[in-house]
């Protein structure tokens, strides 16, 4: 009996195992996928794909084992562009890719090199990928916050700054970062030539806030989470959508500009920029919303005072934290009406101690609650019960 007793605790044991086993085992698989072992060339290997909607700059086509990404005009629409050729790992190389970077997915690792992708990192659970970031002082995140205090992700600078000792170290499946022209800003040169994986992003060029969200999109291509990237930008499109409705009928669009001038010159939005996208839905009237341009207009003081002096409203002033930050700066402002009623809005009002901004990290994949806080602004009545997330009001 006694030997029965112990066979019985035992396959008990086992049992409670296997169970546990039973139930991790779909997590284990999704968060470290293996290799296909035994290749068939008739199967899709890539069941849950992604739509481009939005996002101009970047585009996908899935061929059963591989998929195939080109990256337009990462920092200019006559830039360069990059291809990519993602291949499932274990199965064959296809040919005819010789100018693409050719990557087996799903990665294991990543370095990142902008704070606006940490938020695509979270929103995928991929936090455990994460190895490598530019700049510990800019982090707002919590999660990547406490990844850093257990020595889980390494302080390697970017651009010309990047320590390519410290990234060829950590060994990165990856390295994502973004592109400017200039060889002398750029650092991902170095890191292509060092035999490095980049993933270039150009969201910050695509005309629209939905258009930037969708690069969630991009990075899942890397990881083979598509039905992630779906699920949560759809969410995202849906709200977004939703605050859009609010402001279609309002009688009152009132007048806005943004921005300072920087060393003698003011980077005022384009037209067709995803900054006069957001007033646009936000119900506001955007002063240079007649203009063309989907980057910045190169503008002197003189000239935006001409236009924009009587405006009701004045956003996105930089490191502003009270108007007399801004008259330190330039006395002119106070030529300004909204500086003069203090409708300056400005979108820093979450700062780490090191001045690292939350909007530059969250705002870039939540469209809709930035979008929330402006109607916040210009329509209090549509959302009453909202309170501002990153803009505060200069006093």
């Amino acid at each position: 009996m006694q030997v029965d007793r112990w066979t019985d605790a035992w396959f008990r044991f086992g049992a409670g195992i296997l169970l546990w086993v039973g139930l991790l085992l779909p997590g284990l698989v999704q968060a470290f996928p293996e290799c296909v072992a035994d290749f068939d060339p008739d199967h899709d290997y890539f069941p849950e794909t992604v739509q481009v909607d939005y996002a101009r700059n970047f585009q996908v086509s899935y061929h059963r084992h591989y998929k195939v990404v080109t990256v337009t005009g990462p920092w200019s629409e006559k830039g360069e562009s990059f291809k990519y050729l993602l291949v499932q790992c274990g199965t064959p190389i296809p040919s005819g890719f010789e100018n693409a970077q050719m990557i087996q997915v799903p990665l294991k690792s990543m370095v990142v090199l902008s704070t606006t992708y940490f938020s695509f990192v979270e929103q995928l659970d991929l936090l455990e990928r994460l190895i490598g970031i530019a700049n510990f002082k800019q982090v707002n995140s919590p999660k990547i916050l406490e990844r850093i205090e257990r020595k889980q992700v390494v302080e390697v600078g970017r651009n010309v700054d990047l320590n390519l000792e410290s990234t060829l170290r950590l060994n990165p499946d990856i390295v994502m970062t973004y592109g400017t022209g200039n060889p002398y800003r750029d650092g991902y040169t170095s890191l292509l030539k060092l035999g490095i994986h980049v993933g270039i992003f150009a969201e910050y060029l695509e005309p629209t806030p939905l258009g930037r969200a969708e690069w969630i999109k991009f990075m899942a291509l890397f990881f083979n989470r598509e039905a992630q990237a779906k699920r949560v930008f759809n969410e995202i499109a849906t709200e977004y959508g939703s605050m859009v409705q609010l402001t279609q009928n309002v009688t009152k669009r009132p007048s806005v500009f943004t921005g300072t001038s920087i060393e003698g010159t003011w980077y005022m939005p384009g037209g067709q920029s995803y900054i006069a996208a957001f007033l646009q839905d936000a119900g506001a009237e955007y002063l240079w919303a007649e203009n063309s341009s989907q980057t910045s207009l190169h503008l002197d003081l003189e000239a935006v005072l001409k236009t924009a002096a009587h405006a009701d409203y004045w956003l996105n002033t930089g490191v502003w934290k009270s108007l007399n930050e801004g008259l330190a700066e330039d006395r002119r402002y106070r030529f300004f009406s909204a500086f003069q009623h203090k409708t300056v809005f400005n979108n820093n009002a979450l700062l780490n101690p090191y001045g690292g901004n939350d909007y530059w990290e969250r705002g870039v994949t939540n469209p809709h609650l930035v979008l929330a806080d402006l109607i916040k602004i210009f329509h209090p009545d549509l959302l009453p019960d909202h309170q501002l997330i990153w803009y505060r009001q200069l006093q």
